[in-house]
């Protein structure tokens, strides 16, 4: 079965309207990590416009994961197939429904589903109720088994004592698929001296879904209190799902991964068992970055753009080592738009790839200095760093790494006291001229370059102005000569200014820009030029 025919089977089940990967409104997520991210201030109580029971597929991308890519089962970017409850439907429809699901539309064989439950702490009580509901569905007693608050617990700050004041969580109820004892999958990990259950990370079980019971809210006491309604949040990796169905205990055997993989080895020149965690890494990472690059994210070193040049270069050093070089078109797996991008930041790389690659031969002894310097001078990401020194079992101090980082930046500030700080420098006349300037800038720009064109900081003193902006290219002469046509003539046209306060919700319902989610408060000020 294809990972098309199993959404449409999970989405029949319920309906279905999927979400942008890149999040609009919330400045604490740099993406899309799970299904229900959209979705917090309905199941905190605000009326959702569509109802009480949402389903849908959403494109999720878990940075987190990004290291743990290479083994048979973890992807950066995958689809998550979510459904909820709003204050409606509770523990039995929920767990009833998922089981009918698997057993009936998916046709999985109930001796192979294990489930696991919350064992309770001192704050919340253990999930009988679960675990009856259960066996009371037919699974064995002893394929039901309890874990603590690291395993069976969510919130989107991870266990209860991480909490912050506010936050909504609870516990879970995960379903997995057993590939069998007869793989000898436990026999050969590295785990195999250890006993095997449906959390080993040998492989040979496979999360399959996660019923979340939101249902508890930190308090300014530090309690976990009950919240007004009781929710379900769902969510199950699409990909795992098919590789269950297809009883393959390696997700990259997948139809969605078999043209990039065939590729991959078209590119290099190996076989995908000959080394596989490359294949793997490579076939993940430029799976999510053409993802993000349709979603109008461009390589960078803030924020979502970091998290991309990160996958663009680990992937390109896993290719590199695959063939012992790298070559224009070598990680082009996706589109042209997005091969574009990919090209341009693998150019940039490639300049300082090898240099780097062989003072990395001359390090003994990795130290944070060291991985700093890298990262400095030829463009290595940490984790990169990190990865390649682990493989001869080093590790690197991230604290000391971010404490090299600091004082660089604290330098670079020293340097240039006075000459670029951010904002307005003073309040003359001049300065606000100045200021009005951004803005005719910034529209300029938008005009000419395209609407992808977002302020990221400016600096106005009452000599000059400074715009920082995005955009993928060196500006053009001719685009540059345009630009500064059209601000001089609006210049020219000695429009009036004027200014109102209103909210931050009407401002942006009027069109208003707005590219630092951190900074407004509830009322804003609004300026109208002409």
């Amino acid at each position: 079965m294809t990972t098309d025919e199993v959404r449409q089977k999970y989405l029949s089940f319920f309906k279905s309207s999927p979400a942008p990967l890149v999040l609009e409104n919330d400045p604490t997520t740099l993406f899309t990590s799970s299904g229900m991210q959209p979705l917090i201030p309905y199941l905190m109580g605000e009326k959702h416009p569509e109802g009480k029971r949402l389903v849908n597929s959403q494109p999720s991308l878990r940075t987190q994961d990004i290291d743990e890519v290479g083994d048979s089962r973890h992807t950066t970017f995958f689809e998550m197939l979510g459904n909820w409850s709003l204050g409606d439907y509770f523990k039995e429809e929920q767990l009833t429904w998922f089981w009918e699901f698997l057993t009936e539309e998916l046709s999985l064989s109930r001796d192979k589903l294990w489930v696991s439950v919350f064992e309770g702490d001192s704050s919340v009580p253990k999930d009988e109720d679960s675990a009856e509901l259960w066996q009371k569905l037919g699974v064995p007693k002893e394929q039901i088994l309890y874990y603590g608050v690291d395993r069976n617990w969510w919130s989107r700050s991870g266990t209860p004592d991480k909490m912050p004041i506010g936050e909504i969580g609870g516990p879970d109820s995960e379903v997995f698929y057993d590939f069998g004892e007869e793989l000898k999958i436990h026999e050969n990990s590295m785990f195999k001296d250890e006993k095997c259950h449906p959390n080993c990370d040998c492989g040979r079980f496979l999360e399959i879904g996660n019923s979340v019971f939101i249902e508890y809210k930190k308090t300014e006491n530090g309690n976990l209190e009950a919240l007004p309604q009781k929710n379900v949040d769902f969510g199950g990796g699409l990909e795992r799902l098919t590789a269950a169905i297809n009883n393959n205990p390696d997700i990259f055997k997948i139809d969605v991964f078999e043209k990039i993989i065939r590729k991959i080895g078209v590119n290099s020149g190996k076989k995908y068992e000959e080394d596989k965690k490359s294949f793997r890494i490579i076939a993940d990472h430029m799976r999510a970055a053409n993802a993000l690059i349709k979603e109008g994210v461009e390589p960078g070193n803030k924020l979502q753009g970091y998290i991309l040049r990160r996958l663009i270069r680990r992937a390109g050093i896993k290719m590199r080592n695959l063939k012992g070089g790298l070559e224009k078109g070598d990680l082009n797996f996706g589109g042209e738009a997005a091969f574009g991008a990919i090209e341009k930041e693998v150019d940039k790389f490639m300049k300082t790839l090898d240099r780097g690659l062989r003072e990395i031969e001359k390090i003994d002894k990795i130290s944070a200095k060291r991985a700093f310097d890298l990262y400095q001078t030829y463009g290595f990401p940490f984790e990169v760093t990190q990865e390649i020194f682990a493989e001869r079992g080093q590790k690197i101090d991230k604290k000391e790494f971010r404490q090299e980082f600091e004082k660089h930046q604290e330098k670079s500030r020293t340097a240039s006291a006075g000459a670029f700080k951010g904002g307005l420098a003073d309040r003359s006349e001049e300065t606000t001229k100045l200021h009005t300037a951004t803005h005719l800038l910034h529209a300029a720009l938008r005009k000419v370059l395209g609407k992808h064109v977002q302020q990221k900081g400016s600096n106005i003193t009452s000599e000059r102005l400074r715009f920082d902006f995005t955009h993928p290219d060196k500006l053009k002469p001719e685009e540059i000569k345009e630009v500064e046509k059209l601000v001089n003539e609006q210049i020219k046209k000695d429009l009036l200014v004027t200014s109102k306060t209103t909210t931050l919700e009407k401002a942006r319902e009027e069109g208003a820009l707005a590219f630092f989610e951190g900074k407004y408060g509830e009322k804003v000020k609004v300026y109208t030029i002409g």
